[in-house]
Order: C-alpha cells, then sequence, then structure tokens
C-alpha cells in the first residue's frame, strides 16, 4: 500500500501522481521580474514516467478498462509526439499489453529511441512534428489505420475526454491545494488541450475568477508536444471559449528561457516550459496577491539534440576518432536555411492559393513520394518528389518566371522542394503553409 509521507511503495504506478501524491511546485526567481507576483512552476516530470501525460495514459488506460473496451493482452497504437507514447509504454508493460506508436522522424532521436528502449513498436514517418488529424499519410491516420483491425485499439488522446478527466481529476485539485486557493492565473502550453481544458473546469469551478492561458508556439516551430494555432484547429479538446487569453511565442524566445530557467533557477525544464513561462510573462502584470502556476511538462534531457542544433557552443564533441553526435556544419546550415524560408516572401497561405488557381493558375508541384501523393492531392497537381525535382526537370515550365506552388503533407516537405526549384532558377516559387492537410481543413477537394 502506498506510503506518500515516507515515500514508500510496492509498485511504480502507486506513484502516480494525484491529490495525495502532488508534483512539486516551486517558485520562480531569477527568470520572473516581478516584484509581486508570484510565480510557480510544476514540474511534471517528476510523474513517475517523466511527464505531465503519464496523467492522461493511466487515465485513458484506467477509463478504456472500467468500460470494458480493453483486456487482456491489448494491442494498443497511438500517434504520439513522444511523452503520451512513452507513459502508454510503461502502463502496457505493467498491464501486459503491446503498444505501437507511429510518430514522425522530427521529434528529437532521445524520445525515439526511449520509446523502443521502454518496449514500444515505433513506426517512423515522414510527418510533421505535430501528427495532424485527416492527413493521408500522417502518424495519426496510420495509427486509424491500424486500429481498424480487430485486435488493435486506439484511445486517442486528440480526442479522448479521459484526456481531460485525467486533470479535472488529479492536476486540478493538487493546485488547488497547493495554493490553499489563492491561484489567480493557470498557464498552459497548448498540444491536445486535454491540460488547459481539465485544469480551467476544474480551477474556475472552485473560483470563477481564476485565469486560464493558453501558449502556443509559432508555425513552423520545433518543439514537440506543442502545437500552432493554426494546429490546433485539429485537436477535439481545445475549447478556446473557455480560456482567457491565448498568447504565441517563438521558438528563439522559449529555448532562451529554457537556458535561463536551467543556468538561473536551477529548474531542469525543457523547451516547451521554457516557452509556457515567457507567454505568461507577455500577459500577467505586476500585481498584489497575483498566484501564478504553470506547468512544466518535462525536463531537458530529452532535448539534447534539439539543444545542439540551437546552441552549438552546447554540442558535445567528438571524442577520438568517433564520429560526431551532433548534426553536421551542412545540416545546421541546411537546417538553417529551410528555417529561414518560413518567410511571407517564400510560403503562401491555402486561402491565397485558392485565389490564384481562379486568377493566374500556378503549376501546383506535389513533392511527396509517389504513394503518399496516390492517396490524396490537390486537384490537378503534378508530382514529382524532392530528391526527383532535378532529374525530372523537362516536366518543368520553360519559362523561369511560371508561378509554382510547392505542397507536401504539412508544409515542410515543400519548403525543400521550393528552395530546389529556386537553384534551378525559377523565380516565382512559393510553398504552402499547411500542406494537404491544411487544404482538407477547409473542406476543399483532393483527388
Amino acid at each position: 500500500m502506498a506510503d506518500h509521507q515516507r515515500r514508500v511503495y510496492e509498485e511504480m504506478l502507486e506513484l502516480l501522481s494525484g491529490e495525495d501524491n502532488p508534483t512539486p511546485m516551486v517558485r520562480l526567481g531569477k527568470t520572473v521580474p516581478y516584484q509581486q507576483t508570484r510565480v510557480y512552476a510544476k514540474l511534471e516530470w517528476y510523474n513517475p514516467f517523466g511527464a505531465v501525460k503519464d496523467r492522461v495514459a493511466a487515465n485513458m488506460i484506467r477509463d478504456a478498462e472500467e468500460r470494458g473496451i480493453v483486456g487482456e493482452h491489448q494491442k494498443l497504437v497511438e500517434p504520439t509526439s513522444g511523452n503520451t507514447g512513452l507513459g502508454l509504454a510503461m502502463l502496457a508493460n505493467a498491464r501486459g499489453y503491446t503498444i505501437k506508436t507511429p510518430l514522425s522522424k522530427a521529434i528529437p532521436a532521445e524520445k525515439r529511441t526511449m520509446l523502443r528502449y521502454f518496449g514500444a513498436d515505433v513506426e517512423e514517418l515522414d510527418d510533421s512534428l505535430c501528427p495532424a488529424p485527416g492527413a493521408p499519410e500522417g502518424a495519426i491516420a496510420r495509427a486509424m489505420a491500424t486500429a481498424a483491425q480487430p485486435d488493435y485499439h486506439m484511445l486517442n488522446q486528440y480526442e479522448n475526454e479521459a484526456n481531460i478527466e485525467a486533470h479535472i481529476l488529479t492536476t486540478g485539485p493538487e493546485i488547488w491545494r497547493q495554493t490553499q486557493g489563492k491561484i489567480t492565473h493557470f498557464v498552459a502550453g497548448l498540444g491536445t488541450c486535454g491540460t488547459i481544458t481539465g485544469n480551467g473546469r476544474f480551477l474556475k469551478g472552485k473560483n470563477p475568477e481564476v485565469k486560464i492561458i493558453g501558449v502556443h508556439p509559432e508555425d513552423g516551430h520545433d518543439i514537440p508536444g506543442v502545437r500552432s494555432l493554426r494546429q490546433l484547429k485539429q485537436t477535439k479538446l481545445y475549447h478556446p471559449d473557455e480560456y482567457d487569453a491565448l498568447v504565441e511565442v517563438d521558438n528563439r524566445e522559449s529555448f532562451a528561457m529554457s537556458m535561463r530557467l536551467n543556468r538561473e533557477d536551477c529548474i531542469i525544464a525543457g523547451p516547451s516550459s521554457g516557452m509556457a513561462l515567457c507567454g505568461a510573462l507577455k500577459i500577467i502584470e505586476d500585481q498584489p496577491d497575483a498566484v501564478v502556476v504553470v506547468i512544466f511538462p518535462d525536463n531537458v534531457f530529452k532535448y539534447a539534440s534539439s539543444f545542439a542544433r540551437h546552441f552549438p557552443e552546447v554540442a558535445a564533441a567528438p571524442s577520438g576518432d568517433a564520429p560526431a553526435s551532433g548534426p553536421s556544419l551542412k545540416e545546421e546550415l541546411l537546417d538553417s536555411l529551410v528555417a529561414n524560408s518560413r518567410n511571407p516572401h517564400d510560403t503562401v497561405e491555402v486561402s491565397v492559393v485558392q485565389e490564384m488557381l481562379e486568377q493566374e493558375k500556378p503549376l501546383l508541384l506535389d513533392v511527396r513520394i509517389a504513394d503518399q501523393y496516390s492517396v490524396g492531392h490537390l486537384p490537378g497537381a503534378l508530382n514529382i518528389p524532392v530528391a526527383e525535382i532535378a532529374h525530372r526537370r523537362g516536366e518543368l515550365p520553360e519559362n523561369l518566371d511560371a508561378p509554382v506552388i510547392t505542397v507536401c503533407n504539412v508544409g515542410n516537405a515543400s519548403i525543400s522542394g521550393m528552395l530546389v526549384l529556386k537553384s534551378l532558377g525559377y523565380r516565382n516559387v512559393k510553398s504552402m503553409n499547411g500542406g494537404t492537410a491544411g487544404w482538407m481543413d477547409r473542406g476543399l477537394p483532393t483527388e
């Protein structure tokens, strides 16, 4: 039987968080500028498997078991950006289940490695960092196809109300008790939105005056587990009418704040924690009696490769003749080139492409592999994978000023396609933000 006072347990699952066994909160000092407002970080890596998503994984499994949806020797499948999959993998080990996790290759290698280490069957895809519902070749679509098999079940963190309920049952009551009911502001990054929606409902149920603030990254971000404003429309747990404010924070701010948290407040916070704190500081004023709680989802150790990319000076030097573990200079320059191309001059929104198709009739160039293209593509789009563009130049317009729009799944590979075309001399090329998934989100037709 769990003894929370002595911290003695019979098994790891007894460490799952709740009102009687909360994750700790630490007041922030050097990283916040306030004289009166008190800001507390709720350190969610103290959950037994290292992240806030342990709560969600445990509650989704509990709910499914109680409703008789899953049972002995169950096969689970779940698309993930890492943390939910890690929690589910460990809970599956405890329950005697197995789990398959389709995910994007853009997720940090540390997470993909540890998912396999925990026993998950990891399927890596050329998907966006945030799996996109409705994307024909994305991680969510792959998981749904697997779940259609009779011996698999998908818990679906993007739609499952048990995700929200996890925070109504655990995180919210913990925060209320830890602040003695004095909390005035709750801040969380937005991913599946179970955290903000569940905590918001619980805390406003206790005091309607508590301000619920959601923080989201910019488009083209590389912070796993959170979603840009456009991507947030793809989760059914996103209820902006229940939040008091939404704040956008860019990559640079998020990673820089994460470093400050580690070096100044000695808190081993990852980039999504830095993002959430930046959002809080942008919108909350210094005021008497203000008590702010910011969710810090997980620690920094899962993101070493991401930090090495953003801060090359911290990357480990290769030892002896061993190859460097971090990206090469060439890879860093390419990453920088792609990142810098996400601007209004080189990209275009879906709505603008609609208008262009009615007027100047640009060439739509789908740069995905043939199998992905055949599943669903924009009407009339020509298919030439990125790697083949230079070799198939004869299929492209002779006029180097001809308008060309590159398209992929969500607007990542199309950036590379656009850059290849520009290197071939094409002057009027843009990459479509949102890709096929964004096109479908608007209810527009595909072939």
